[in-house]
C-alpha cells in the first residue's frame, strides 16, 4: 500500500475550525467573541425593527386613497409622504434643516467655549485655574435641559413667548427680541454650553500632554505668538477639535429637550427632527421611525469620519507624556486676575446660577415672582385641600415624585454596573487584539449607539421592547441604557490598556497565575481610576437622561420624565424641585466618588 494515501492534507473548514479553537482558547478572545455577538445582536437587531417598522401600515393608519383604516400590510407609502409628499417639507425638510444648522451651529459655539478655556487654564499665567476647572464641567453633569430652563426664566415674556414673564420682562420692563428668546440661537447656544466640557477635556488633554519643543524652537526664532498658534500649536490640537465637533454634533442632534424649551414662541415654530419624531408618533409611527432612521444614518456617517480622522492621528503625534517645560503666555498680574474674574462670572452663571435658581424657584408663590415666598409646594401635606397644587401633596410628602426618583437611581446604578463592567472587558479584550478585524469590529459596534442619537437610540429600543412585551419596565430602561452608555466604559478601558505595559500581565501569566486573578490582583489595581470613570460616566448620565427614555415608559417610572409631567401641568415648582434634586444628588455623588476613589471625570469622556 502506498503510504502517501494515509497523509491527506486537512481541509479548508478544519484549518478554520483549528484556527478558530486557537483563537478562543485565550480567556481574552474567547470574552471579545462573547461580547461581540451580544453587543451585535442588541445593537443590530433593534435597528432593524425600526428599519421594518417603517415600511408597516400600523394599525388604525388611514390608507388615505381609500379612505379606508388598515393595519399590518407593508408600504413605501409613509417614506413618500415622509420625502415627496405635500407636507414633506412641514414634515421632515424643515426640520432636517433646523437640526444640522443648530448642531452645527452648537459645535461652534462648544469647540470656542471649551478652546478657550482650556488655552487659558493649560498655557497662561491664569488665576483660579483649579476652580475654573473643576466648575467648568459642571454643565455637562447637570442635566441638559438645566441651562435651557435658566434660559426660560430670565427671557421669556408675555409679548414674545407667550408664557410667564422671566426675570428680564418682570422686573426690568425687558423684552428680549423672538430671536433671542426662541428659535435656533437659544438652542444652539445652550447645546454648545452644555457640551464645552467636551472641547475643554479633549484640547484641553492635548494641550497638557503635547510636546512643548516645537512650540519653544519657534519662540527661539523670535515668531510672533500668532503664528506658533496658526502653524505649530492649532495643527496638533486639530484631532481633538475634529472629534469634539463629531461627538457634539451627533449630540446634539438628538436632542429633544432643549428644541422641546426653547424652540417654540407665540406664533413661531423652530422644529427639529426630535421633536418632529415625538410630534408624528402617536398619529404617523412610520414617518417617525423613517425620521429615526435617517438620523442612525447621519450618525453610522460620523462614526466613519471619525475613524477616517483617528486613523490620520499619526502624522499628529506631539503628545510624549514627556512636554518638557512650557512657556505659559503671560497675561499680566492685572490681566491674569481681570480673565480670570471673567471666567469665575461665565461659570457662575451656567454651574452656580441654575442651582440658586431652582431652588428660589421652589419657595415662590408664582413663577418668576419674587415678591412672594411659599413653603406650600414642599410641605403641603393634606389629602383634598386644594391650595392652587392640583391634587398634589407637597415634594417631600410626594410618594410619587420619591417613587420615581428611586426609579432612576435603580436604572442608573443597574445600567452603570452593566455598561462599565461590559465596556471594560471590550477595551481590556480590544487592546489585547490591537491588529485583529474582529476585534476592531467589536470596538466600532461598541461604539456605535454613542455617535447614534439617543432618540434613535431609544426609537429602535421602543419597537424592540414593545414587540418582546417589555414596554414600561425597568428592564427595557436597563437595557437601552447599559447600550446606550457602553462607549463611556469601552473607550475609558481601552485608553487605559493601550498604556499598560503587556510585560506585566506576561510575567504573571509565566508564573501560571489564572485569568481571573491576573485582572483581579493586577489589572483592575493598576487601571483603578480610569475603570471607575467608566462606572461613573453612564451613573451620571443614566440619573439626567430624558431624550433616551421618554417613549420607553410612562411619566411615573423615572424622575426626569416627571419634570414634563409638571411642567404640563404648570406646577413649575414642582419641575423645578425634581431639576435640582438631581443636579444636587448628581454632584454630591460625583464629588463622594471622586474623594473615595480618585475617579476622576475628565478620564471618561470622549472618544
Amino acid at each position: 500500500m502506498d503510504n502517501t494515501m494515509s497523509f491527506q492534507k486537512p481541509s479548508k473548514f478544519k484549518k478554520f475550525l483549528n484556527k478558530f479553537w486557537t483563537f478562543i482558547s485565550k480567556p481574552q478572545n474567547f470574552l471579545l467573541v462573547i461580547l461581540g455577538v451580544i453587543i451585535s445582536a442588541f445593537v443590530v437587531i433593534p435597528l432593524v425593527d425600526v428599519i421594518k417598522d417603517t415600511f408597516l401600515i400600523h394599525e388604525g393608519a388611514m390608507r388615505e386613497e381609500v379612505g379606508e383604516y388598515i393595519g399590518g400590510d407593508y408600504s413605501i407609502v409613509s417614506w413618500t409622504k415622509t420625502f415627496v409628499g405635500p407636507h414633506a417639507k412641514e414634515i421632515f425638510w424643515t426640520p432636517l434643516t433646523n437640526t444640522l444648522l443648530m448642531s452645527l451651529l452648537a459645535c461652534v459655539f462648544a469647540v470656542v467655549f471649551g478652546g478657550i478655556v482650556a488655552y487659558l487654564v493649560t498655557r497662561t499665567n491664569l488665576k483660579c485655574k483649579k476652580y475654573i476647572s473643576s466648575i467648568f464641567i459642571f454643565p455637562y453633569i447637570m442635566p441638559q435641559w438645566t441651562l435651557a430652563m435658566v434660559w426660560k426664566q430670565l427671557f421669556d415674556s408675555m409679548e414674545v413667548t407667550g408664557t410667564t414673564n422671566g426675570i428680564f420682562a418682570r422686573y426690568f420692563n425687558i423684552v428680549m427680541p423672538q430671536w433671542w428668546c426662541a428659535g435656533m440661537f437659544p438652542c444652539a447656544l445652550v447645546l454648545g454650553l452644555h457640551y464645552a466640557p467636551f472641547a475643554y477635556i479633549l484640547i484641553g488633554g492635548i494641550f497638557r500632554n503635547m510636546d512643548a519643543n516645537l512650540e519653544e524652537a519657534a519662540t527661539i526664532l523670535n515668531t510672533p505668538k500668532w503664528k506658533i498658534f496658526g502653524r505649530v500649536t492649532l495643527p496638533m490640537i486639530t484631532p481633538a477639535i475634529l472629534s469634539t465637533v463629531l461627538l457634539v454634533f451627533s449630540s446634539a442632534m438628538g436632542s429633544y429637550p432643549v428644541p422641546h424649551y426653547l424652540g417654540y414662541a407665540k406664533g413661531f415654530a423652530f422644529p427639529t427632527l426630535a421633536t418632529q419624531y415625538q410630534e408624528q408618533l402617536v398619529d404617523a409611527p412610520a414617518i417617525s421611525s423613517i425620521i429615526s432612521v435617517v438620523m442612525i444614518i447621519i450618525g453610522v456617517s460620523i462614526l466613519l469620519v471619525n475613524q477616517q480622522s483617528t486613523s490620520g492621528r499619526k502624522q499628529y503625534t506631539t503628545v510624549t507624556g514627556k512636554s518638557g517645560q512650557v512657556s505659559l503666555v503671560n497675561l499680566g498680574k492685572v490681566g491674569s486676575w481681570v480673565v480670570a474674574a471673567v471666567l469665575i462670572l461665565f461659570t457662575a452663571f451656567t454651574s452656580i446660577y441654575p442651582i440658586i435658581s431652582f431652588g428660589l424657584e421652589t419657595f415662590l408663590g408664582n413663577p418668576h415672582d419674587y415678591s412672594s415666598f411659599t413653603t406650600k409646594w414642599w410641605t403641603h401635606n393634606q389629602v383634598g385641600v386644594e391650595v392652587g397644587m392640583y391634587g398634589q401633596l407637597g415634594i417631600l410628602h410626594n410618594k410619587a415624585i420619591w417613587e420615581a426618583f428611586g426609579g432612576s437611581v435603580l436604572v442608573a446604578v443597574v445600567g452603570a454596573l452593566c455598561a462599565g463592567t461590559i465596556g471594560t472587558l471590550v477595551g481590556y479584550c480590544v487592546s489585547k487584539n490591537r491588529k485583529s478585524k474582529f476585534a476592531n469590529y467589536v470596538n466600532g459596534v461598541a461604539f456605535l449607539p454613542y455617535l447614534l442619537p439617543s432618540i434613535s437610540v431609544g426609537a429602535a429600543f421602543f419597537v424592540f421592547g414593545s414587540s418582546l412585551g417589555i414596554w414600561d419596565t425597568y428592564l427595557l430602561l436597563i437595557l437601552v441604557g447599559t447600550i446606550k452608555y457602553i462607549p463611556f466604559a469601552s473607550r475609558s478601558s481601552l485608553n487605559s490598556m493601550l498604556q499598560l505595559s503587556g510585560e506585566i500581565e506576561e510575567s504573571a501569566i509565566i508564573q501560571n497565575i489564572p485569568w481571573i486573578k491576573r485582572m483581579v490582583r493586577i489589572v483592575i489595581p493598576i487601571q483603578k481610576s480610569s475603570i471607575l470613570s467608566g462606572y461613573l460616566l453612564p451613573f451620571i448620565t443614566g440619573m439626567r437622561e430624558l431624550t433616551l427614555f421618554m417613549m420607553l415608559c410612562t411619566d411615573s417610572k423615572l424622575a426626569t420624565l416627571q419634570i414634563g409631567y409638571f411642567d404640563e401641568m404648570g406646577l413649575y415648582a414642582f419641575s423645578n424641585a425634581i431639576n435640582l434634586i438631581l443636579i444636587i444628588f448628581i454632584l454630591l455623588t460625583n464629588e463622594g466618588i471622586n474623594r473615595i476613589t480618585g475617579a476622576s471625570l475628565d478620564k471618561g469622556i470622549g472618544g
